[in-house]
């Protein structure tokens, strides 16, 4: 099952996708055409959203730093998401802001001290990431600060959240970003340096997971600069096609 957050009727509501992908059923029945929905994110009001630096080899290198011996984690405020089809801003000084396609895992079920081998039992499902990163901003590769990674509607997120069961094996997935249909960066989630369920570990050791909360998994290698009206798509394979729309202020 694939579950879609969209706005209708003035408020914002659940919706699921049909099997033959063309609606979104809500749950008093009516339905809404794909091609007609305002997106929203993904996201559950309330909840904590967690996201990883440097969780890719082949990123780390990319940047010229070895990898992390634990977790980077930083926190992710509501107002930095957006929904599929959706525009974020590019500073004016910003030249050097690049898209990040990042598998997202979403928490299911309340868990503190949760083992290794149960840790992936606690993934009620997975959408999909762009993480833009705004170079001129950054002050440390390491800790990557407010004024890059919690810029309003600057995480494209969605389109919908893929049940966990549909998912046979979420270390070994593709990913890719396109701009204007040229391939910017392919990878697979088989080469994060801490994977999920070590991820689920290392935070439940420390502090509990809540229903709804989102760990953003990191991206591959691959560093591109967008422009105003580029079009961009973050896809991964058995998740989503996500497309969003770099725009200059003015």
């Amino acid at each position: 099952m694939r579950r879609a957050r969209i706005f209708h009727q003035g408020r914002a509501v659940w919706a699921v996708l049909s099997d033959d992908q063309a609606e979104l059923l809500l749950n008093d029945g009516v339905r809404v055409p794909v091609d007609g929905a305002q997106w929203l994110a993904p996201v559950t009001p309330g909840a904590t959203v967690f996201a990883l630096g440097l969780n890719y080899a082949d990123h780390t290198a990319e940047l010229g730093f070895k990898a992390p011996a634990e977790p980077l984690v930083f926190i992710k405020g509501q107002n930095s998401f957006v929904g599929h089809n959706g525009t974020s801003p590019r500073p004016q000084d910003g030249n050097q802001m690049h898209p990040e396609c990042e598998l997202v895992a979403i928490i299911g079920k309340p868990g503190r001290k949760i083992s290794r081998e149960n840790a992936l039992s606690y993934v009620s499902g997975y959408t999909v990431a762009c993480d833009y990163a705004i170079r001129e901003y950054l002050e440390n590769y390491y800790r990557p600060n407010l004024r890059v990674k919690n810029r309003d509607a600057t995480t494209p997120l969605g389109p919908w959240i893929v049940d966990a069961a549909d998912v046979a094996d979420p270390q070994a997935l593709a990913l890719s970003t396109t701009v204007n249909g040229k391939i910017v960066q392919s990878g697979s989630t088989a080469d994060m340096v801490f994977d999920i369920a070590g991820l689920i570990v290392y935070l439940s050791d420390f502090m509990t997971l809540k229903p709804g909360d989102m760990i953003l998994t990191g991206t591959p290698h691959g560093v591109h600069f967008v422009a105003g009206g580029d079009e961009v798509v973050c896809e991964i394979e058995s998740i989503g096609r996500l497309v969003n729309y770099p725009k200059l202020p003015g």
